[in-house]
Formats: structure tokens, sequence, C-alpha cells
């Protein structure tokens, strides 16, 4: 099934003393094995046994995952929250995650696996 998105934004990404005008969509529902951040406030994970998605910094400060399937969330550079390489996330959970000062940190959640 393809990526659903809905309602087009236009946002501002701020990195540093630089910033990035993009035209996105503040929500999607993805069906693949492998999505990568572009700007979203929330992705929505269905009909696929396991979604990796990729945090994008350059694209995306601020982000909530539900997952209707299993789930990775791997940063694209450090570690989320200054410990972990990717974070695993079960059927029902959600999480929201920002980025900061080079890190990506999990600002609420419920149903995680660290790995």
């Amino acid at each position: 099934m393809p990526i659903v998105r809905e309602k087009p934004i236009r946002k501002t990404v701020f990195r540093g003393d630089r910033s990035l005008v993009l035209d996105t969509f503040e929500t999607i529902v993805v069906s693949d094995d492998f999505y990568s951040t572009r700007g979203e406030t929330l992705i929505i994970v269905r009909d696929v046994n396991t979604c990796k998605i990729k945090l994008d910094s350059t694209t995306t400060d601020k982000i909530k995952i539900k997952t209707l399937t299993n789930c990775i969330i791997i940063p694209d550079l450090n570690r989320i929250d200054e410990d972990w390489d990717e974070i695993a996330i079960d059927r029902g959970a959600c999480v929201e995650l920002q980025h900061v000062q080079g890190i990506w940190m999990i600002l609420s959640s419920d149903g995680m696996k660290m790995v």
C-alpha cells in the first residue's frame, strides 16, 4: 500500500543559524518497510509486518509516531537520548521525539523497548 498523505503544510526547520522552508504534510500513513521523515507532524504506521523509520534532522525537528504494527526508529546521527542506536515500539504504541542540539530526545512514549 502506498504512503497516504493528508493536509499539506509549509514548515520552517531551524538548524543553528540556518533555516529550511519545507512543503510537507501534517499527517502521513506509512505501509512500507522503510520510511525517512520529511517534516511531518504525525506518522501512523500500519499494514506492514515491521517498518523502520529514519529520523531525518535536516527536515524534521519534532515528530509523533503511532504504530499499528512493529516499528524500529533510528536517528540519522548520534543516538536517541544519548543512549540508544534505535528504539523498537510494538503494535499500539506511540512515541514523540524532538531534535535538540544534534540529539533526538524522547519527549513521551508508551510501549517502547530499548534496543
